[in-house]
């Protein structure tokens, strides 16, 4: 039933056919089963593992590299090649994809788990009506038209629709549904309101929210998947993983890359046509074949194999930077997904506030002696925790709180008007309440105040084990005053009162909304003295100015403090009771920001990124939190950047882009209206980010570009998120930001290294083809090149330093692309030059080398033709290892001062010294050291078909190779 909110509460039982007073017969019970279903969230279809991995391999520069592989290992057969040889280049080639596979399957495994968390915010028991009795049964066996009774501490099985009050109020707190920093007060009245949020359905009780206060009865409205948390998961459900900035460039890069390589192989093959006949081939058919197989070495040169292995590192390298930040990274793109954010969609209770009520302000009467003098104080501390200060309106700390006589009583009504508690989690390291907040924040401001006499010594309450300090003073009270009656709190009233016995007195201590208290106050306590005076007009009226200026100009949640002497000896308490009371005091709570975001914030606009505030709470308070925190310092007024969900919707189509792009704060949200406003910004080409903690937060987690979790939130959140805050602090995004651009600049830095390299490779065997020399390189020393030599020194590009500035520039363009522009002609200068000085190595060995056969060019040109006439040498010289070692070895050393280059963007080593990464030193060390033994260790030189090479021949590879160190 969608509309029960908006129906009464007979037409609600009528349409489900209940009886309140018996609930559902066996019957109705099994009709409504097959009518509706279980009330269990269905398990989702989970991809089959096979298609999972099939996945991992649809990128057309995986495929090119499986087609290489294949066409590889199909030449080497047709060769007469057999053993390691013919398997190595394949092998190699397919263990690379099968890794990165690997590592694709983890993730995207990992990622259905949000739905799966999704359970445990359903409970496992009610207490149900059926056939005129109650009993307890798994929540699972509920089904719609079930009465079910509710109470403190009761997780709500189900959407339920509210049909009985059995006490003087029900709140419920939603928080984890809407984001709402303080519970809700539910009522039987039907909800009126058009377009009505879950905010406004205040006669609901919706499925995996917490009863916090009172009792009651309701009616099943909804189970399974048609509840609450069932319209989250399908929305999770809807949401598709969005590729990362990073991952869309390279995608991009990939198939231009492709075609490039397909063009050039083509082009190497037609230009040879001319050759196919030539007599050392052995016939046109052996001609192509020859020819061919020097076109998948140019593809296996091209594509730069380690490419992925060396961005998958960096990242995970970046995350573990990320980790010492409290930043722990879910999904390694996220990493780079950071460095290009352009708005932060913050939410407000739990992240960039604590998510706990806490005490802050307090105003009594000192005296009245020279006029209504009013005294207020302020409280120090955020949390739960019983730790922190009462300072004076000087801002001097108090050293004995519990010596002054308001302070003193305000602890004591506090304690004992009160039907919370406050425990300490060991497992979890924090203290934790049970009921109502505002409750708690009166049982925290009870232990700051602490206790009269020898008692209240600090170091006497700080010996106390975590344990027993959580509520070591308010039991205290309540092991001095015993309570004998309570009168719970009601709408009408808006108070509530206990009475206590204390050394054969009787005392009522009553709390409640100020307007109501202080109204029945006839005297009031003074702090000064502890004296108690009549209560007249001007202290009144000083009273409601305080009250008005706490929850007005400050939105403070405020509660008044009174108690009444009773007669010796009664029992019990009635509403009359309720007058002539004495006035304690005022108390102003809020759900308080936590104090290094300010300068997150300040952080973020300075380095050009826009955050949004968005909330389930009311326009208000939200303003206020956002005034403290600093999201509105560079704001005149809030006209145009703060709106309510509603508000929003109603704007016609062009007005929502322009609120979109001013916007500061959104309220009164819901989690479908998080998931749109990503979806809004990302039309408009932004880079989402997005934090949240509750499970209202999931879908837009999963939906934005980087989703952040806070490490206290529900753990749906953070199995929908690509990030958690181990500390909660908003602050750590900033850092994390800060890392995230770095990572980007480095991945850029080795990228561009990998592919001049690779243009090196391309040129030199597209040279070699287009001259008709013999083939300079063999494909199992390209890879050897791709992948060891290559990929120590890009990884180690990944530890160059962030630059100072990182954080002053605006963020990337998305459209930005990796390699571009001024950037790529300068690295396929490069790449040009480090094919041609292989190739020049290469041939210097047969023509001036001291150790060469000293051949005419022409000779060399016409090397395929050696066995068809008389020569002055022997054909066997152009199997000779030493020329294609030279030219391996100029490619190796030229890409290690090339990797010197990529220490910056910009300047050479003349300006950047070697030595400010060492990390890059060491890499080049350990490669120059890896290739020297396939050189010198026979069993890898044979693998590799090298040789050892003279001092003479080292001296002209140096010589080859130093220009490109210049740029």
């Amino acid at each position: 039933m969608e509309d029960a909110y908006a129906r009464s509460v007979s037409e609600v039982l009528d349409f489900f056919g209940v009886d309140s007073s018996k609930g559902l017969t066996d019957f109705q019970v099994s009709q409504h089963a097959r009518l509706y279903g279980k009330n269990v969230l269905p398990e989702e279809e989970r991809t089959p593992f096979w298609k999972l991995v099939f996945k991992q391999f649809d990128d057309l520069l995986v495929k090119i590299l499986i087609a290489a592989a294949l066409v590889s290992f199909l030449l080497a057969l047709i060769n007469g090649e057999t053993g390691l040889i013919a398997f190595l280049e394949p092998s190699v080639i397919l263990m690379i994809l099968a890794a990165n596979a690997a590592v694709g399957v983890i993730t995207e495994t990992n990622a259905e788990k949000a739905l799966e968390e999704l359970r445990a915010y359903q409970a496992d028991i009610a207490t149900v009506l059926r056939n005129g009795c109650f009993s307890i049964l798994p929540a699972t066996e509920l089904v719609p038209g079930d009465i079910v009774e509710v109470s403190v501490g009761c997780k709500i099985p189900a959407d339920m629709r509210m049909i009985e009050m059995l006490s003087g109020q029900l709140r419920v707190d939603q928080a984890i549904l809407t984001g709402e920093s303080s519970s809700v007060e539910k009522d039987l009245e039907s909800t009126i309101a058009t377009n009505a949020v879950y905010q406004d359905k205040t006669n609901i009780l919706f499925s995996g929210t917490v009863v916090v206060a009172g009792r009651a009865r309701a009616v099943v409205i909804g189970v399974g998947a048609n509840t609450a948390m069932g319209s989250i998961r399908d929305s999770m459900l809807r949401t598709d993983d969005e590729a990362t900035p990073l991952k869309k460039k390279l995608d991009e890069f990939g198939t231009f890359l492709a075609k490039v390589i397909a063009g050039i192989c083509v082009l190497v093959w037609i230009v040879n046509i001319g050759h196919f006949r030539d007599p050392a081939h052995g016939g046109f058919l052996r001609g192509a074949i020859h020819y061919f197989k020097i076109a998948v070495a140019l593809a296996v040169a091209a594509i730069p194999e380690g490419l992925p292995a060396v961005v998958t590192t960096c990242l995970a390298l970046g995350t573990k930077r990320m980790a010492r930040l409290n930043a722990i990274v879910r999904s390694l793109p996220s990493v780079e997904t950071l460095g290009c954010t352009t708005v932060i969609c913050s939410d407000k209770t739990g992240t960039l506030t604590t998510n706990m009520m806490s005490v802050s302000k307090i105003c009594v009467v000192h005296s009245i002696k020279n006029g209504p003098e009013v005294a207020e104080f302020g409280v120090s501390g955020t949390t739960y925790a019983p730790e922190g200060f009462i300072f004076d309106n000087t801002g001097v700390q108090l050293e004995f709180p519990a010596q002054l006589p308001c302070l003193l009583h305000l602890a004591m009504c506090s304690a004992l008007c009160n039907e919370s508690l406050l425990q300490y989690n060991p497992d979890k390291g924090n203290y934790e309440k049970i009921g109502e907040s505002t409750e708690v924040a009166l049982r925290v401001l009870a232990e700051k105040v602490g206790l009269p006499g020898f008692d209240s010594m600090p170091s006497a309450l700080n010996m106390l084990s975590k344990h027993e300090r959580a509520s070591y003073c308010n039991h205290y009270w309540e092991n001095q005053f015993k309570k004998v009656s309570v009168l719970e709190f009601s709408r009408d009233r808006k108070m509530m009162s206990v009475l206590c016995n204390h050394k054969q007195m009787e005392i009522m201590f009553s709390k409640g909304a100020p307007e109501s208290i202080i109204s029945r106050c006839t005297n009031i306590l003074c702090n000064n003295d502890g004296s108690t005076i009549p209560m007249d007009a001007t202290l009144r009226a000083e009273l409601d100015s305080r009250f008005n200026s706490f929850a007005g100009k400050e939105t403070l949640r405020c509660l008044a403090l009174a108690l009444k002497i009773m007669p010796m000896g009664q029992q019990i308490l009635s509403f009359d009771d309720e007058k002539d009371l004495t006035f304690i005091g005022l108390v102003g709570m809020l759900d308080p920001p936590r104090e290094e975001v300010r300068n997150a914030m300040i952080s973020c606009m300075t380095a050009g990124i826009r955050v949004i505030v968005v909330t389930g709470d009311n326009k208000s308070t939200a303003e206020s939190v956002c005034r403290k925190i600093g999201a509105f310092d560079h704001l005149v007024d809030y006209v145009g950047h703060s709106y309510t969900a509603a508000e929003f919707e109603e704007l016609p189509g062009t007005q929502q882009t322009m609120a979109l792009q001013r916007m500061a704060l959104l309220t009164r949200v819901e989690p479908s209206h998080k998931r749109m406003l990503v979806e809004a910004l990302q039309n408009q080409n932004e880079v989402v980010a997005m934090t949240g903690d509750g499970v209202n937060d999931a879908p837009a987690l999963k939906k934005a570009d980087i989703g952040v979790a806070m490490g206290s939130g529900t753990a749906v959140a953070k199995s929908a998120s690509d990030m958690v805050l181990a500390d909660d602090n908003f602050a750590t995004i900033v850092a994390a930001v800060a890392e995230g651009r770095a990572i980007y600049n480095n991945t850029k830095q080795f990228i561009r290294y990998m592919i001049s390299s690779n243009i090196g490779e391309v040129v030199c065997i597209f040279v070699a083809a287009v001259l008709g020399i013999p083939d300079t390189l063999a494909p199992v020393q390209l890879l050897w090149v791709n992948l060891v030599t290559d990929g120590l020194p890009a990884t180690a590009i990944g530890f160059n330093k962030p630059d100072s500035d990182v954080m002053k520039a605006k963020p990337r363009k998305v459209s930005e692309a990796v390699v571009s522009g001024w950037l790529f002609f300068r690295y396929l200068v490069i790449g040009a030059y480090v094919g041609l000085a292989t190739v020049a190595g290469f041939i210097w060995w047969f023509i001036y080398s001291e150790t060469g056969p000293k051949l005419p060019y022409t000779e060399l040109m016409n090397f395929d033709t050696c066995p068809t006439r008389e020569t002055t040498y022997p054909c066997s010289i152009f199997e000779d290892r030493h020329p294609s070692t030279v030219a391996m070895t100029v490619l190796v050393v030229v890409e290690m001062f090339n990797a010197l280059n990529n220490l910056s963007e910009n300047q050479s080593l003349l300006v950047i010294p070697p030595w400010s990464n060492l990390w890059l030193v060491a890499s080049i060390i350990l490669t120059m050291l890896l290739h020297i033994l396939i050189l010198y260790v026979p069993p890898l030189s044979t693998l590799f078909s090298v040789t050892s090479l003279s001092w003479n021949e080292w001296a002209v590879i140096l010589y080859l190779s130093f220009p490109v160190s210049s740029k």
